[in-house]
């Protein structure tokens, strides 16, 4: 049998087109010698006949674009689905509020220290652990005006 009679069983029996049909160049004498769509079985056994892998999507452009993404770019208002709220990771962002209204307390302790003595540096410490103030100008306020 000819290799592209041959291909056109072996793609109906792969189910795929005759494009995804590989056939061993090696193998040509067995090919010639298969008469019936069972000799194109055994040879589909035996490896001689293929079905080729399926091409996969590209991953080119998707790499180029994380790599732009590191870099910090396309992060526009076009490119931005959900709010600040979502977008950021809620522990790093508690993380760099309670680090900054720490060192804004510490600030105020040298500053002006009857003023953070007087409510108690280690209660104002203890209610930015609380998460009792939403930002530093919150606690600076909550400080200068205890009286």
């Amino acid at each position: 049998m000819k290799a592209e009679k041959a291909r056109e069983i072996a793609a109906k029996l792969l189910k795929v087109g005759k494009n995804k049909i590989w056939i061993d160049p090696e193998e040509s004498e067995s090919i010639k010698e298969a008469i019936t769509k069972d000799d194109i079985r055994e040879l589909i056994k035996n490896g001689v006949i293929k079905k080729k892998k399926e091409s996969e999507q590209s991953r080119g452009r998707a790499r180029k674009v994380e790599k732009q993404k590191k870099k910090g770019r396309r992060k526009g208002h076009g490119s931005r689905k959900g709010t600040a709220k979502v977008r950021m990771d809620r522990k790093k962002n508690w993380i760099n509020r309670v680090r900054a209204q720490r060192a804004l307390l510490k600030e105020l302790k040298e500053k002006n220290p009857e003023q953070v003595k007087k409510l108690g540096y280690s209660k104002l410490y203890r209610m930015i652990k609380g998460g009792f103030f939403r930002s530093k100008a919150q606690l600076e306020r909550f400080v200068m005006e205890a009286k």
